[in-house]
């Protein structure tokens, strides 16, 4: 199948993008079989040297068959070329990836724990309070193992010291 897309040159964080057709079986940067034009996301978009495109030639490839990627599809439309490809809908896109994954399966869980919550406070009560009668056995348990990792803090910082 034959694709038009971009092939990426350019040095290290300056890429320069050539619009190619080529088979989709080849690696991206491999092998092409004409070279229909240049793209440069460094130049603004209003400057003419941003793209370069040989309109005659992608013409004739499309109507030979060949399917333009996403991208090389938006250059083409904002050249006239064809017409702009519908926009895609992502709503978290302004959302940093880290969040949007724990957003979108925390929120279903959120929701059905608060509607539980509600019913569950009168419930809790009770319990909070027998919690505190066993809180404060549970605390000199606690102050225990704390004095142990203080011994064993001071062991190490001069460690950290002597590594420095």
């Amino acid at each position: 199948m034959l694709k038009i897309r971009l092939s990426m040159g350019g040095a290290k964080k300056r890429p320069i993008y050539k619009i190619v057709v080529a088979d989709s079986r080849f690696p991206r940067d491999g092998r092409f079989i004409e070279k229909l034009g240049f793209f440069n996301p460094i130049v603004p978009k209003n400057k003419k040297d941003r793209m370069g495109l040989e309109v005659d030639r992608i013409k004739h490839w499309l109507s030979k068959g060949a399917k333009p990627t996403i991208r090389v599809s938006r250059i083409l439309g904002e050249a006239e070329i064809m017409p702009m490809p519908k926009p895609g809908n992502n709503p978290q896109k302004a959302v940093p990836k880290k969040d949007r994954k724990k957003d979108g399966k925390e929120e279903p869980k959120k929701e059905a724990p608060k509607q539980e919550a509600k019913k569950e406070e009168p419930k809790k009560e009770a319990p909070k309070q027998e919690a505190k009668k066993e809180a404060p056995k549970q605390e000199p348990k606690k102050e225990a193992p704390k004095q142990e990792p203080k011994k064993e803090a001071p062991k190490q910082e001069p460690k950290k010291e002597e590594k420095k």
